[in-house]
């Protein structure tokens, strides 16, 4: 079995949802929503002693965690992810008795967690313009000659929280020198360069950083070199 994206307790069940048609190797039910592998054959979960589980799907965090703790037994529900090779979470079976008791204690302090997600996401907020800010000023640190309010966009959107950029990168986090200068390069290719013409056109992508790299590095150039009038 592949890699799981976020692996299920090393004790807990496994239950996969098939991406083929797949039927219980005991009672020959199918095709299979749901199976657990079983000395290398499938198993419908009513074979497997799972049926009388409910699923709870992914999503709610809190719910799922009190589901678990509520219910004596449950399963980690996973599928295949072809392009990414690796198996994902889908949620939780739990029992139907447990899952209500959850949803009651969700209700009790929904507010209370309401309230905390709020300040949760102000002081993220908080946070992510801090990192902007020095982001920033490292970018001005390399590249004097860059303008300031290009210098901000261009951490701005290198660092936006979630979005995989170089500026979420660890060696981003750490604002390693390597990682500005890569967020700078690639705000010039796109900005001060024919790149996106070449790529619209058909040009491969290495032939298009090939044509252009003359003209990037003349602008990182200037910008090590010079110090900006809007400085």
């Amino acid at each position: 079995m592949a890699h799981l994206a976020t692996p299920p307790p090393r004790t807990g069940l496994l239950v996969v949802q098939p991406l083929k048609r797949r039927h219980c190797a005991e009672c020959h039910a199918g095709p299979l929503q749901m199976l657990v592998m079983e000395d290398g054959a499938p198993r419908c979960l009513d074979c497997a002693d799972l049926g009388h589980l409910v699923f709870l799907p992914r999503g709610d965090t809190a719910l799922t965690r009190r589901s678990r703790e509520e219910s004596a037994l449950s399963a980690v529900v996973v599928r295949f992810n072809r392009r990414r090779s690796r198996y994902e979470r889908q949620g939780v079976l739990v029992e139907e008795a447990a899952l209500a008791r959850a949803e009651q204690r969700c209700l009790a302090d929904a507010e209370a967690r309401r309230r905390r997600r709020a300040r949760d996401a102000r002081r993220r907020e908080r946070e992510d313009v801090r990192f902007a800010e020095a982001f920033a000023a490292e970018i001005r640190r390399l590249f004097p000659g860059c303008p300031v309010d290009r210098a901000r966009d261009i951490a701005g959107h290198a660092s936006v929280r979630g979005s995989g950029r170089v500026g979420r990168s660890a060696a981003g986090r750490a604002l390693s020198e390597g990682a500005v200068t890569s967020a700078v390069v690639a705000s010039v290719r796109h900005l001060d360069t024919s790149y996106d013409q070449l790529l619209m056109g058909g040009v491969p992508r290495h032939e298009a950083r090939r044509r252009i790299a003359a003209a990037v590095e003349t602008t990182l150039r200037a910008w090590r070199a010079q110090v900006s009038e809007a400085g």
